[in-house]
C-alpha cells in the first residue's frame, strides 16, 4: 500500500495538538521529541523551557496523553487501509474519509461494512440469490412484495415470506453501515436524545439510595460525570433498568416526532420514499427495523461514551484532590505526638520527631469501657514534657471528638508548652500499618501502633508520608471503584510525580517511597540510592548520585534537579539548580551580589540557558529550598458540637475540606460525617467547578443549613448570609442555584510559598565563595 503522508508523518499530530493546547507546533513537537527520547514531564517542565517555549507539567501532561490517542487512532487507521486493500474495495473516496476520520467510533463506522465478521442473515440472504428482490422493491415500490418475491423462491428459499424476510435483512445491514447515517444519528441522540432510567419491579425497598433516579431523563451531552456513574452504579446493583431513547415517551406527539426524524434519515439512507404504492408498507416497515438495529448499536456506543466521558471527569477531579492533599501545608520537622482514637482498644500513641523517626509509643484508655481518663493525661503529659513535644495530631476516625477532648485539657493543663494539636484524615493509615513498607520501616512496632506513627507524620509532611500509600485509600476519591483501574492509577501516579518533583526531595533523608516518586528514578533505583546510603553514610555532593549501581548518565539528568543535598560540599547541591547550570549559577552570584533582580539576565543568554532557564535560577538564589506548599495552619472545631444531633441550622462553624466532588465539597466540622456545600452554595457567582472556590484541606467557614441525623446528612453553605431551608441541598443536586448573593468563603490563608528558614542569597553567595566557586 501506498503511504498517506498526512496519515502517516507526525506533522499533522502536531498541529491538532497545537490547536487543542492553545500553543505553537513546533512547542509541540519539541515536548514530543523529548519525551520520545525518555525525558519525563516534572525535567522537561522544569529545566527544557527553551525547549518548549515553557511549557507547564499540566499541559505536557495533557499532550502526553492525547498523544498516545492520537497514536493509537493513526496505527489503527494504517490497520483498516491495509485489510480494505487486501480486499481489493480501497479507493480514492475511502482512503480520504479514512484519513479525514478524527475519532475512533468515526473510523470505526468507515470500517464496519469491510469487517471480517461472521455469517450474517444478510450475507445469508446474498448467497442464496435475494439481493435483486432488495434492490427491486426499493427502485420500484409499485411492485407487489408478495408477487415479487414469489419469483425468487427456490430450494434454498421455500416461500415467498421467507425471500422478503431476506430482502429486509439485506437492507437492513445496509442502513446499518451506513457510516454517514450512524455518525450523524449517534451525534444527534448525544445532543437531543434521553438516558432514560426506572427502578426494577420489587426493587424499590432495596434501592433507595437510588430513588432519585427511579424515574429520570436526562440528555446525554448534559448528563454530569457523578450521576452517570450513579445510574451504572444501580443498574449493575440490579436496581435501576436504562435505556437511551429519542425523546419522552411521556410526551407521546413529541416522542413520535423525533422517532419519525430518525426513521426518515434511515429512509434516505436507503433510498425510500412512501408514496402509497404496494411496496411502501413493506418498506415502512423495514425502516422502522433498521432503525430499531441501529438504536439498539447507537445505545452501545453512547453508553460507551458517556462512561468515558464521565470517567474522564471523575479521574480528573481525584486527581485535583490529590494533588491539594499532596501539597497541603507541612507543620515541618516538629517534635509530634500522633494519637490514633479509639475505645475499646484505647488510644494509640506514638512520638516522631523532627526526622519523622518514632522515638516512643504507648497506648492509653481515656473512654468507656475503661475511661481513664486522669491516667491518660499523666501518661501524655510525660510523653511530650521528655520529647518536649510541640504538635498533636489527633486521627479522625472512631472516638476523634472524644480524643480531641482530652488533647484540650492536655493543652489546659500545660500552658508553657504552647502545644497546637490539629485532627488529621487518618484514610489509609491502617492500609500503610499492614504493608510491606511499614513492616521495613517500623519493624519493632505492633500493627496497631503504625498508624499513630503514620498520622504524626503526615501532619509533619503530608507529601512524604501520603507516597506511601496507594492513592485510592487516601479518601479523596469519588466513584473510584467505579472507572478503569488503569486510567485512575496512570493519573494519579502523574499527580504523584509532579507533586514530589515540585517539592524537591532530600536524598539523605528520604524513604524508598519517596525517591521512587522521583523524575527518572523509580522502584529499582530508590532502593539502590537507599542501599548506598546506608552502607557509605549520606551523600555529601550531588554528584556522588553517578556512583549508585544503576543509575547512569540519563537518569542523573532527570533526577539530579529534583534531589537535595543539604550541608555538602556544594551549596547548589541544596537548591533546585540544575548541575547543568551550576556554571551560569556562579556568574550570576558573582556578578549580582544581594542584588539579584537588578541584573540584566540577558547578558548571561547563551546557546544552553536562555531567560526562562535564568529568571528561575535567580528565584532559587534568592530563596533557595524554597517550599511552593501554603503556610501551615490549623481548624478549630466548636466546643460541644460533636455529633449531628448538636447542629442547628444557621450555626457558623470551622470546618476542613475533605473532598472536593463535581457537585460540591465535603467538610469536616468535627461531627464524625462530612457535611455537603453543593457547588449552587460556594459562591455569589456562577462557578461551574468547586476547585474554583475550594480546596481539600482547606480550613474554611461555613453556616449549617440542615442536619438530618436519621439520613446522615448535612447541608452547609459557604454564602453566610443564606437563610437555612426546609429541604437539604444535597438532597437535590440536579438543581443548583447560582442566583443568590453571599460571602466568600473563608480560605485557610492564600498560598504564599513557606520558607522554611533558608540561608539568604548572600549566605549562599558566602558559602559560594568558601568553598572556592565564586
Amino acid at each position: 500500500m501506498a503511504d498517506v503522508p498526512h496519515l502517516t508523518s507526525d506533522t499533522a499530530i502536531f498541529d491538532l495538538l497545537a490547536d487543542e493546547l492553545g500553543v505553537h507546533a513546533w512547542q509541540v513537537k519539541a515536548a514530543v521529541d523529548l519525551l520520545d527520547a525518555g525525558s519525563t514531564v516534572p525535567f522537561v517542565a522544569r529545566y527544557r523551557k527553551e525547549a518548549t517555549g515553557s511549557l507547564d507539567d499540566t499541559q505536557l501532561r495533557l499532550l502526553d496523553e492525547r498523544l498516545r490517542y492520537l497514536r493509537d487512532l493513526q496505527d489503527r487507521r494504517r490497520v483498516i487501509l491495509d485489510s480494505i486493500e487486501s480486499q481489493g474495495k480501497l479507493t480514492d473516496q475511502l482512503r480520504a474519509a479514512i484519513a479525514g476520520a478524527e475519532t475512533k467510533s468515526r473510523l470505526e463506522d468507515i470500517y464496519l461494512p469491510f469487517k471480517t465478521k461472521r455469517r450474517t442473515k444478510a450475507q445469508i440472504a446474498r448467497e442464496a440469490g435475494l439481493e435483486p428482490l432488495a434492490d427491486a422493491l426499493v427502485g420500484n415500490p409499485s411492485l407487489d412484495p408478495a408477487a415479487e418475491a414469489g419469483r425468487y423462491v427456490t430450494g434454498d428459499v421455500p416461500d415467498a415470506e421467507e425471500a422478503l424476510a431476506g430482502a429486509r435483512s439485506i437492507l437492513v445491514e445496509r442502513a446499518g453501515q451506513d457510516a454517514d447515517l450512524l455518525t450523524s444519528a449517534r451525534e444527534r441522540l448525544w445532543k437531543q436524545g434521553l438516558l432514560r432510567s426506572k427502578v426494577r419491579a420489587g426493587k424499590e425497598a432495596e434501592g433507595q439510595k437510588f430513588a432519585d433516579y427511579f424515574q429520570f431523563a436526562q440528555t446525554p451531552s448534559t448528563m454530569p460525570s457523578h450521576r452517570v456513574l450513579a445510574l451504572f452504579r444501580g443498574e449493575k446493583a440490579g436496581v435501576l433498568e436504562l435505556a437511551i431513547a429519542e425523546g419522552d415517551p411521556a410526551d407521546a406527539e413529541g416522542f413520535a416526532k423525533a422517532r419519525t426524524r430518525y426513521e426518515n434519515s434511515v429512509a434516505a439512507v436507503l433510498k425510500i420514499a412512501s408514496a402509497g404504492r404496494p411496496a411502501d408498507a413493506w418498506l415502512a416497515q423495514t425502516v422502522q427495523q433498521s432503525w430499531r438495529r441501529i438504536l439498539a448499536k447507537l445505545s452501545l456506543d453512547l453508553r460507551v461514551r458517556l462512561f468515558a466521558a464521565a470517567e474522564t471527569e471523575a479521574v480528573r477531579v481525584f486527581a485535583a484532590n490529590l494533588r491539594d492533599v499532596l501539597l497541603a501545608a507541612p507543620a515541618g520537622g516538629r517534635t509530634t505526638l500522633g494519637l490514633d482514637p479509639g475505645l475499646r482498644t484505647g488510644v494509640k500513641v506514638a512520638v516522631v520527631d523532627g526526622t519523622g523517626k518514632a522515638v516512643a509509643t504507648d497506648t492509653v484508655y481515656p473512654h468507656a469501657p475503661l475511661k481513664k481518663w486522669d491516667a491518660a493525661l499523666a501518661s501524655l503529659a510525660k510523653l511530650v514534657t521528655d520529647y518536649d513535644v510541640e504538635l498533636i495530631a489527633i486521627g479522625n476516625g472512631t472516638a476523634s471528638r472524644e480524643t480531641d477532648k482530652l488533647s484540650t485539657e492536655l493543652i489546659k493543663r500545660m500552658p508553657e508548652r504552647k502545644l497546637q494539636k490539629l485532627v488529621v484524615s487518618e484514610a489509609g493509615a491502617s492500609v500503610y500499618s499492614a504493608s510491606a513498607l511499614a513492616s521495613a520501616e517500623l519493624p519493632d512496632l505492633d500493627v496497631s501502633l503504625r498508624g499513630a506513627v503514620s498520622i504524626a507524620r503526615r501532619l509533619q509532611d503530608p507529601l512524604a508520608e501520603l507516597v506511601k500509600i496507594d492513592p485510592k485509600s487516601i479518601g479523596v476519591g469519588q466513584y473510584q471503584h467505579d472507572v478503569t483501574a488503569a486510567n485512575l492509577e496512570r493519573s494519579l501516579n502523574a499527580v504523584i510525580e509532579d507533586c514530589v518533583n515540585a517539592v524537591g526531595v532530600d536524598v539523605n533523608t528520604a524513604s524508598p517511597s519517596l525517591l521512587s516518586r522521583v523524575a527518572g528514578v523509580g522502584p529499582l533505583l530508590s532502593e539502590n540510592i537507599v542501599a548506598h546510603r546506608d552502607a557509605n553514610g549520606r551523600f555529601t555532593r550531588r554528584a556522588d548520585l553517578l556512583k549508585v549501581p544503576r543509575l547512569g548518565a540519563k537518569a542523573y539528568e532527570q533526577c539530579a534537579g529534583f534531589l537535595r543535598v543539604s550541608g555538602g560540599s556544594e551549596p547548589l547541591d541544596a537548591s533546585s539548580v540544575h548541575p547543568e547550570a551550576y556554571g551560569v549559577a556562579r556568574k550570576i552570584l558573582s556578578q549580582g551580589g544581594t542584588a539579584l533582580r537588578e541584573l540584566d539576565l540577558t547578558t548571561f543568554v547563551d546557546d544552553t540557558f536562555g531567560l526562562p532557564t535564568l529568571k528561575d535560577i535567580v528565584a532559587e538564589l534568592e530563596k533557595p529550598g524554597r517550599d511552593p506548599r501554603p503556610e501551615f495552619v490549623t481548624a478549630t472545631f466548636s466546643e460541644g458540637v460533636e455529633k449531628i444531633s448538636d447542629l442547628k441550622p444557621g450555626m457558623t462553624l470551622d470546618g476542613v475540606v475533605t473532598n472536593v466532588a463535581a457537585f460540591g465539597a465535603f467538610v469536616d466540622v468535627g461531627v464524625h460525617q462530612d457535611g455537603l456545600v453543593h457547588i449552587s452554595a460556594m459562591a455569589n457567582r456562577f462557578i461551574s467547578d468547586p476547585h474554583e472556590v475550594v480546596k481539600s484541606g482547606q480550613v474554611v467557614k461555613v453556616k449549617v443549613l440542615e442536619a438530618d441525623p436519621e439520613r446522615k446528612r448535612i447541608a452547609l453553605t459557604l454564602r453566610l448570609d443564606d437563610e437555612p431551608v426546609g429541604e437539604p441541598r444535597n438532597s437535590r443536586p440536579e438543581k443548583p442555584r447560582q442566583d443568590r448573593g453571599a460571602a466568600t468563603p473563608r480560605a485557610s490563608k492564600p498560598p504564599a510559598a513557606r520558607t522554611p528558614a533558608p540561608p539568604a542569597n548572600s549566605a549562599m553567595a558566602d558559602a559560594l565563595k568558601k568553598a572556592g566557586l565564586a
